[in-house]
């Protein structure tokens, strides 16, 4: 693998993802080459994430690619460097995840985040959805600042609530 190249890399198969979505092509499971796929799971990425990213993109403006990649390098980092490359074999069920209610987004966002940064979130979730970067746009929190700060608190909830409040109102000052 060569580790200095992962972003020229990264970059070319989103483009290319997104060249095919906008030409009207759906489905992630037809958008990438054996060797992508190898090249994505090799460094702790999903295709369905990538295709996620630009399906956003594409239909919503967002999120767009320098965001894509902060959040990918985040969770390229930890599954190179605390899972040492392996994945866990798990998916979140995001029928446990906390309820879709944008006045307590929170707690929906926190378990998709951890599921992100593990490498479990199935499929049908995205982390950087639209209801997620509603909610930390609110709070003014970049979406890979917000996966930067999941890793570091760990299972540590209330230094995530406190980092939310405490930035939140950053918008005020």
């Amino acid at each position: 693998m060569n580790h200095f190249t992962f972003t020229q890399q990264f970059r070319e198969i989103y483009d290319r993802a997104l060249a095919l979505y906008t030409e009207g092509r759906r489905g992630a499971e037809s958008y990438f080459t054996p060797e992508e796929l190898a090249f994505l799971t090799a460094n702790g990425i999903t295709a369905q994430h990538v295709y996620d990213y630009v399906e956003d993109l594409h239909d919503e403006g967002g999120p767009d690619y320098d965001t894509a990649l902060s959040i990918e390098i985040i969770r390229r980092d930890y599954f190179l460097n605390v899972q040492n490359g392996q994945w866990t074999g798990k998916k979140d069920d995001p029928a446990t995840w906390p309820t879709k209610d944008e006045s307590i987004w929170l707690p929906r966002l926190l378990a998709k985040a951890r599921a992100k940064l593990h490498g479990e979130l199935p499929d049908s979730g995205m982390f950087c959805c639209a209801g997620d970067r509603r909610f930390l746009a609110k709070n003014n929190i970049h979406p890979s600042e917000f996966m930067n700060l999941v890793w570091r608190a760990g299972d540590d909830d209330q230094a995530i609530i406190d980092f939310v409040a405490a930035r939140s109102k950053t918008l005020s000052a």
